[in-house]
């Protein structure tokens, strides 16, 4: 199907329920706008990533930028916050599906992450969907009756969870509409799509037009989302400001930029979020044939690791010095009621996590399940008490050099068989819900999204390329990922319930992106070329 609705655009995609009262000429006019302003630079951008790699592999390391010190010793702050998000201490993160939207709502997290990103297939269906509920949900009229006559709705007895939209990464380009003869880039058309629909209703009602930004790896990029916003509002006859965007810092590159990516956005920025397990891919890809950044298994790779502390704190000190939230990471656990001893053990761990965020100094964080939330507001309740925030928390005891962030290599942990199969495991469970439609796909007691199964196939692909010896004796070879391919295909195939309708895809899928030659930026990129 092919319509033309605006000058230039044609939507490729197929009908969606209500999809006519999000894809108006209107909206896609808006929207075109953005990508013929943009839409060169954006791809200027990702060339420089890759120049940028290029450097960082020759060189061994990164560091921070001598053209931008005079931003890192000015003084300078970033506006101040809105009313409507200055306590942010527990956020929910999730798709924007129906149910999920609702049951995010009502969680009684102070904010909800609603996600067209990484723990959203990309399917037509979901990214107008979507679009769909977060203009009921912005309206507060977001409602759903199941098939089986179950009813979700608005409970009026909390305060609702106000949404922070996250739209896709600037690598990711929309297939189903063209403008001028090109995809649009998704990020935009995400954006746009919210942005003209809900925009003035949001501010009306203080909660928005706020966002979350995703993957980003220079101030440069950073830069960019300051002009589409300020473009956008202008466009709109929306405040200069309105807007404010809170930047995942889950790149490596971005670790070393984290003031001038505040700077770029001062007059719309909402603070930082330390997104840690992209981070943790970041790390591998950028340094993917070095031996000196080789990780041992992912479920090895704690918080306390020297490199993740030296992020962490250094997120805290740098918001905090310009007045930006410091929003800690996501714990993942779901609460598991048929083993009391895993699930006691498991909750004392998000108590032990969250603790130590408050005490670092967050201001709040992630919980992926209704069921942490009170755990995550318990430990930032014993730290904040009354106030909203600790912003003027400023830790000016933290000094954290390039090599602190660089010290990867005294990670404790070992890389072992269990480890590569626990990867191959995970990486081809989660495959096989995202190419059915699922992106948040709850796997042995963890609600996981694309950047679980980004860690597990870069690592694979890094053991394999730097000839990793693992502690039994094994060396990573093709033939070794393979034959634990084969393994896990086969106990798939004969697990009960599991829906084995993509697992042949997935399988191929995992191993074109863990054991060729050539390194794939994102496997969402191949994968969404199988969907439609």
């Amino acid at each position: 199907m092919s319509q033309t609705t605006a000058e230039g655009v044609q939507v490729l995609g197929g009908t969606v329920e209500r999809g006519d009262e999000i894809l108006t000429k209107e909206a896609l006019e808006f929207v075109a706008g953005l990508q013929r302003a943009f839409g060169a630079r954006r791809d200027e951008l990702l060339e420089r990533r890759k120049q940028r790699r290029a450097e960082a592999a020759r060189a061994g390391r990164l560091d921070f930028l001598e053209e931008t010190r005079e931003i890192r010793e000015g003084d300078w702050k970033v506006a101040e916050p809105p009313a409507g998000i200055r306590d942010r201490r527990v956020e929910i993160t999730g798709p924007t599906d129906r149910k999920m939207s609702i049951n995010a709502l009502n969680s009684g997290a102070r904010i909800w992450l609603a996600d067209l990103e990484d723990a959203n297939t990309p399917h037509w269906a979901n990214v107008v969907g979507g679009q769909v509920n977060l203009y009921d949900v912005i309206r507060k009229q977001v409602e759903l009756t199941t098939p089986e006559g179950k009813q979700y709705k608005l409970r009026d007895d909390v305060q609702h969870a106000v949404p922070l939209v996250r739209p896709r990464g600037w690598h990711f380009d929309e297939k189903h509409v063209l403008v001028d003869g090109k995809p649009v880039v998704g990020a935009l058309l995400d954006f746009g799509l919210y942005f003209f629909h809900n925009a003035k209703e949001s501010i009306e009602r203080g909660t928005g037009p706020f966002f979350y930004l995703p993957k980003m790896e220079s101030h440069l990029e950073a830069r960019l989302w300051n002009d589409v916003f300020t473009k956008a509002q202008a466009d709109l006859g929306v405040p200069h400001g309105s807007i404010r965007a809170t930047v995942l810092i889950e790149t490596f590159p971005a670790a070393f930029e984290m003031e001038e990516i505040l700077y770029e956005l001062r007059d719309h920025s909402a603070g930082l979020n330390a997104g840690r397990w992209d981070y943790l891919f970041s790390v591998i890809k950028t340094f993917r044939e070095s031996d000196s950044y080789i990780l041992p298994d992912r479920n090895s790779v704690t918080m306390t690791a020297p490199f993740m502390r030296a992020y962490t704190e250094l997120l805290v000190r740098t918001c905090h010095k310009r007045g930006a939230f410091a929003i800690g990471g996501m714990a993942a656990f779901i609460p598991n009621k048929k083993d009391p001893e895993a699930n006691e053990k498991a909750m004392q761990k998000v108590h032990d996590d969250k603790k130590r965020e408050a005490g670092d100094g967050f201001d709040g964080s992630w919980v992926a399940h209704p069921g942490l939330v009170e755990i995550c507001f318990e430990e930032f309740d014993a730290v904040l008490g009354d106030r909203p925030n600790q912003i003027d928390n400023v830790r000016e005891d933290v000094q954290i050099t390039a090599d602190q962030l660089l010290d990867v290599a005294s990670t404790p942990g070992e890389k072992t068989i269990e480890g590569l199969r626990a990867a191959v495991d995970v990486g081809v469970r989660y495959i096989v819900s995202w190419l059915g439609g699922n992106g948040a796909a709850a796997i042995h007691n963890l609600m996981e999204d694309a950047a679980t199964a980004e860690i597990s196939r870069s690592q694979i692909w890094q053991w394999l390329h730097t000839g990793v010896v693992l502690a039994g004796g094994q060396q990573v070879t093709k033939d070794l990922v393979r034959e634990v391919l084969a393994d896990t295909e086969k106990q798939l195939r004969s697990e009960e319930g599991f829906p084995v309708d993509d697992l042949g895809r997935a399988v191929e899928l995992f191993e074109q992106v863990a054991v060729a030659d050539e390194f794939v930026d994102f496997l969402t990129l191949p994968a969404y070329e199988q969907i439609d």
